[in-house]
């Protein structure tokens, strides 16, 4: 409820009613309240913003109703913030936790990320056919290790470029795991599916051409391009899947064959598509929903799978049966589609680009543009300092520094003016430092100088934020107010009117006429697709006991000659019993059984049996009137084995549970169709039912039809207007009086701090 509130409700009481500075002594108030002046500019952006598409907007009424419900939402927060809600942990933590949130647009390069989508989107137009070498280097791999492994790179590429095949070389030199079987080649692929540099040099690589050495955070990449087509789309396919894998048994896999062929034929024969995927088809996932695929494109199945299934013209259209790693496979095509419109990808592709790796061009871009924002200075002797105590330690994890060194307080380098200590730096290096297998201890010092750099930029944006954009200012004090508000409505209003019966009472009694039912009738209604149908409706409807066909009651079992219960029949008594008592419609049948071998006694066993669990059921609160017994007697063959276990199963007492509600004698006449018989019965207000309007209000049974269906209403009672009891209209009046609290507050808060309205300043906002 709350995360609502801080969105919609604050839009209600006045969404950005939103300034966190005080009115300037100098700027001109529209209004006090108490001594706390509201400023025109301020008012005059809340209104704006809620205001400004609305016909009457800027008319004196309209101005001055917002200006009204504005001071009342002002004087609420005021009285939050008097008694010091602002200040408490809980507060704080949450405005916290909003403004990371809120924050997160104004971190970013929106230009850039624009850039990005539509360029993926335009990509995802194009799929690219080719290979490539990888020469695996860390991220944070030494200058000297870099520099070692592009060399190799450019070497590489000026063989292939020499006639060399490229294949071949990246069997021999490629450090991707799959090279020695595939020779580096990667197929077809799409925009969003390779991590963003690779993906960028392939686009920009023309066809039958070698890229230049790409950097990756996986390392050096060759990227040959082989060829370049128009996007297949995306195709949804069903498939029939029959396990075969590689060095499985020459028997198995020859049986494997066998039974996808026998299968295929059956399909030639129009047998049933869905029925035979249920039967036969191992893959499990997709089995039971007739084999079906989710949409897929280019590179997300098998190759030739993929190839297969794109082959596919006509709607229900089935391939032959084709070999992949996993097994045997017969495809069906459902659907084809092209490349969705940009509006209904956007989305997606910004979700998706805030966490690839093309993200970081954002980030670069926004730590640039900040840098200059924020005047940016880096003092390089004092950093070349700084960076030259790194040493071994780094490498391992365990590096630290003199406490005592002089050299702690020197600036590296100010943001707007505020200096960076060599001492915060190296307190930086100590909490991030980690255990390296690679790099030198200079680059691992020099990285994580890089790291500090970029985190204190980013801190210091974000700390003045609301100083730089307005809207962001404007917000963070919507949710302020808006955390506030709620505390202290939820405490004055909401849960009060809720909580105290005693108020709520009396305000209802005191609005009685607000309260009142009109003209009504206690009437029962049938709907029914025919007349066969309305007539055995009504004929059934007046039993006023139907059968629950949706309960299954267990039966409880006997030893034989005994009536005793045991505690497993107790424990299904119990939860009988506790279905009866929380519903008064149910009655419950109880049917006594006996075996033909039990011994005669004075009274039938069956007999016994039915009232110890009738006794059984009164005695756990259960009314005497929802329970109805008999005994059936004794069941003289146990079945077709007269085994003793068949025998047992006559030593027992059954249960049929009924319901007096109209709605399980539907239930029960809708077995064929849900949509049969409808029955509604209850009291009716005037404009509540066509068909009940339809009818004259007399007692009696009055029928007509209606769009094609039968009606019968039976009028049992006709009611005069009446005043409501407070339980038939809770819900309104708890509203109601949530209202007259939350106007009884505010006239306090009027009294306690009095509002003063400038009108001279109202008037200047009045356009029309």
């Amino acid at each position: 409820m709350r995360s609502n509130y801080l969105l919609v409700a604050a839009a209600v009481l006045m969404a950005g009613c939103t300034a966190t500075k005080k009115n300037d002594s100098k700027e001109p108030s529209i209004a006090t309240l108490g001594t706390e002046p509201i400023s025109t500019s301020e008012f005059q952006y809340v209104y704006e913003k809620n205001n400004a598409g609305n016909e009457d907007a800027y008319t004196r009424e309209s101005v001055t109703d917002y200006l009204n419900l504005y001071t009342n939402f002002k004087l609420k927060v005021k009285e939050a913030e008097s008694r010091g809600l602002d200040t408490t942990t809980a507060f704080k933590r949450e405005l916290e936790g909003y403004k990371e949130q809120l924050a997160q647009p104004y971190l970013s390069e929106k230009s850039v990320t624009d850039q990005l989508v539509k360029q993926a989107y335009d990509r995802l137009s194009q799929e690219i056919n080719a290979s490539h070498i990888l020469l695996t280097l860390q991220p944070e791999a030494a200058p000297e290790d870099t520099l070692a492994a592009y060399n190799k790179a450019i070497e590489l590429r000026q063989r292939a470029l020499n006639g060399e095949d490229f294949g071949k070389l990246a069997q021999s030199f490629s450090q991707d795991p799959s090279a020695a079987e595939n020779k580096g080649n990667l197929g077809y692929f799409t925009s969003m599916q390779m991590v963003y540099p690779f993906e960028d040099a392939a686009y920009k690589t023309p066809e039958g051409q070698i890229s230049m050495p790409v950097r990756t955070r996986f390392g050096y990449h060759l990227i040959k391009v082989h060829s370049k087509r128009q996007a297949r789309g995306e195709v949804k396919v069903a498939h029939i899947m029959v396990r075969s894998t590689p060095g499985m048994p020459k028997a198995d896999s020859l049986a494997a064959k066998q039974r996808i062929d026998a299968i295929y034929k059956r399909l030639q024969r129009n047998e049933n598509w869905d029925k035979l995927a249920t039967e036969f088809s191992e893959d499990a996932n997709s089995a039971q929903n007739g084999g079906e695929l989710p949409w897929f494109g280019t590179g997300r199945m098998i190759p030739n799978f993929e190839d297969a299934a794109f082959a596919l013209t006509k709607e229900g259209e089935i391939a032959k049966p084709l070999a992949t790693p996993y097994g045997w496979h017969i495809i069906k095509l459902i659907d084809k589609r092209g490349l969705p419109p940009f509006e209904d990808m956007e989305q997606n592709l910004r979700n998706k680009i805030a966490k690839d790796s093309r993200s970081e061009l954002n980030r670069t871009a926004f730590l640039k543009r900040i840098k200059a924002e924020n005047n940016f200075t880096e003092d390089a002797t004092a950093k070349t300092a700084a960076l030259s105590k790194a040493n071994a330690d780094l490498l391992q994890g365990k590096w630290s520094f003199d406490a005592n060194d002089k050299g702690l307080n020197q600036t590296l380098f100010t943001i707007q003016g505020k200096p960076y200590t060599v001492n915060s730096f190296y307190t930086f290096v100590k909490e991030q430092q980690r255990p390296r297998a690679t790099g030198t201890p200079a680059y691992a010092m020099s990285t994580l100088y890089d790291a500090y750099v970029d985190k204190s930029l980013v801190e210091y944006e974000k700390a003045n934020l609301e100083n730089k954009y307005t809207d962001y200012r404007m917000l963070v004090k919507e949710y302020h107010d808006g955390i506030l508000l709620f505390q202290l409505m939820d405490e004055k209003v909401w849960s009060k009117a809720v909580e105290d019966s005693v108020g709520l009472k009396a305000y209802f009694e005191q609005n009685k006429e607000k309260y009142k039912w009109g003209p009504r009738v206690q009437a029962t209604v049938i709907s029914a697709a025919n007349k066969e149908l309305l007539s055995k409706a009504q004929q059934q409807l007046a039993t006023r006991r139907y059968p629950v066909k949706s309960a299954n009651l267990p039966d409880v079992l006997f030893e034989q000659n005994k009536a005793d219960l045991t505690k497993d029949a107790t424990l299904k008594l119990n939860e009988f019993a506790q279905l009866l008592k929380d519903n008064p419609a149910l009655s419950l049948d109880v049917n006594g059984h006996a075996d033909a071998r039990e011994a005669t006694a004075k009274e039938n066993i069956s007999d016994l049996r039915t009232q110890r669990i009738v006794k059984y059921l009164t005695e756990e609160g259960v009314p005497a009137n929802q329970i109805k017994a008999s005994a059936l007697g004794k069941t003289k063959q146990a079945g077709p084995d007269n085994t003793e276990t068949g025998r047992r199963r006559n030593r027992r007492a059954s249960f049929i549970l009924y319901s007096s509600d109209v709605s399980a004698l539907a239930d029960n006449l809708n077995a064929n169709n849900p949509l049969d018989v409808q029955i509604t019965e209850k009291k009716f207000q005037k404009g509540e039912n066509k068909v009940v309007d339809a009818v004259n209000w007399e007692k009696g049974t009055h029928t007509l039809q209606q769009n094609g269906r039968e009606y019968l209403v039976i009028i049992s009672e006709v009611l005069e207007p009446a005043y409501k009891q407070l339980n038939e209209t809770r819900g309104l009046v708890i509203s109601d009086y949530q209202n007259h609290l939350e106007q009884q507050w505010v006239s306090q808060l009027r009294q306690k701090y009095p509002v003063n309205v400038n009108e001279t300043e109202v008037e200047k906002l009045v356009r029309k």
